[in-house]
């Protein structure tokens, strides 16, 4: 008889595979961070092309004089752009991150999935609540720092239980907030840039790394 024997190597990243699935939420799509990044630069352009530039007043006037904006529709329509930006961008990775567990025959919801979420949403709420003090408070000029700079901290807090990609888009994200503070009239740009072509550029490399 002959003895069958295995290779070491391969049983150890048999092994390491098998902790790394159960550890890490595994089913997050790039195709998701590419139609959040197509969502951000449709609602950046609606807001400042058909919005802002049509009322020929820019939109570091607006930000300079809350007082004008408040009462004007046009915070309104701004505010509704911004929720429907990250409606579709949630709802996109939802769908895509679904799609890519069932082709790979795994759970979508899991526990770690639940930790994802949940070390996610804690500084993206915190971020959420300070932006709507800012708006309350009429002060305006901070609030595209505020919402990258937290966002990237809920990546950064949420990268350890997936990708590594996350946790440099989060990273990167932070930084963009600052320089958004430092460079307030600059702020809707640097908002387009991490929310736009930053998802765009992770989630590409995610799909080709992961999912190609």
């Amino acid at each position: 008889m002959k003895a069958n024997f295995t290779n070491p190597n391969e049983d150890l990243q048999a092994i390491r595979e098998i902790m790394e699935r159960s550890s890490k939420f595994l089913s997050l799509s790039g195709l998701s961070g590419i139609f959040a990044g197509g969502c951000a630069l449709i609602g950046a352009a609606i807001a400042w092309f058909f919005m802002l530039e049509s009322g020929r007043i820019s939109l570091v006037d607006y930000l300079r004089s809350p007082d004008k904006l408040s009462n004007s529709e046009m915070g309104f329509y701004l505010s509704l752009d911004l929720l429907l930006v990250l409606a579709f961008a949630v709802l996109g990775a939802i769908l895509f991150s679904q799609r890519k567990a069932r082709r790979a025959g795994q759970q979508f919801w899991t526990k770690t999935t639940q930790l994802v979420v949940v070390h996610l949403m804690i500084p993206l709420i915190c971020g959420g609540i300070f932006a709507l003090i800012l708006l309350f408070q009429h002060n305006l000029m901070l609030v595209a720092s505020v919402m990258l700079i937290f966002y990237g901290l809920s990546l950064v807090n949420a990268g350890k239980f997936t990708f590594s990609e996350i946790h440099y888009l989060g990273l990167t994200e932070i930084v963009l907030g600052i320089l958004a503070g430092l460079f307030v009239e600059l702020g809707l740009l640097f908002w387009t840039v991490g929310f736009g072509f930053m998802h765009i550029v992770y989630g590409t490399v995610m799909y080709y790394r992961h999912e190609r």
